[in-house]
């Protein structure tokens, strides 16, 4: 399962991102990952969650980000939640690329039963009808 929190910059994309990351540690049975375009986050959620700083790893296109799940969830079964902070400036894409991605993360989700959710820069009038149903 897949969910997407779009809105412009300012919109509260951040601290919802943040509510619900808190939320899922407190009830998530397995453990919770957060990815994350520089450290912006470290003080604000629960020191259990896993914080990856994409820039770190020079995650910086979708096939880097693809390998970076599928790499997590292969190491560690036990992942329940995943969280994508500002997925167009770690992918360093446009929305064609970016949807794609949301659409892959779909399937991803489904295959391996996990939740994925990210945060978009985005306008959600603008979305395609497929990113539409997963968003929040």
């Amino acid at each position: 399962m897949i969910q997407v929190m779009m809105g412009l910059k300012g919109s509260g994309k951040t601290k919802r991102l943040i509510d619900s990351i808190n939320e899922a540690i407190a009830s998530a049975q397995g453990d919770v990952v957060c990815i994350e375009y520089g450290k912006q986050l470290t003080y604000d959620i629960n020191y259990r969650v896993r914080l990856v700083n994409s820039k770190e790893y020079c995650i910086n296109n979708v096939d880097k980000l693809k390998g970076l799940l599928s790499g997590l969830h292969a190491g560690n079964f036990d992942i329940t939640n995943i969280y994508i902070d500002n997925l167009y400036k770690t992918i360093g894409a446009d929305r064609a690329t970016g949807e794609a991605f949301i659409l892959w993360c779909a399937e991803f989700a489904d295959t391996h039963n996990l939740k994925i959710t990210l945060t978009v820069s985005d306008d959600p009038a603008a979305a395609s009808d497929a990113v539409k149903a997963y968003l929040v």
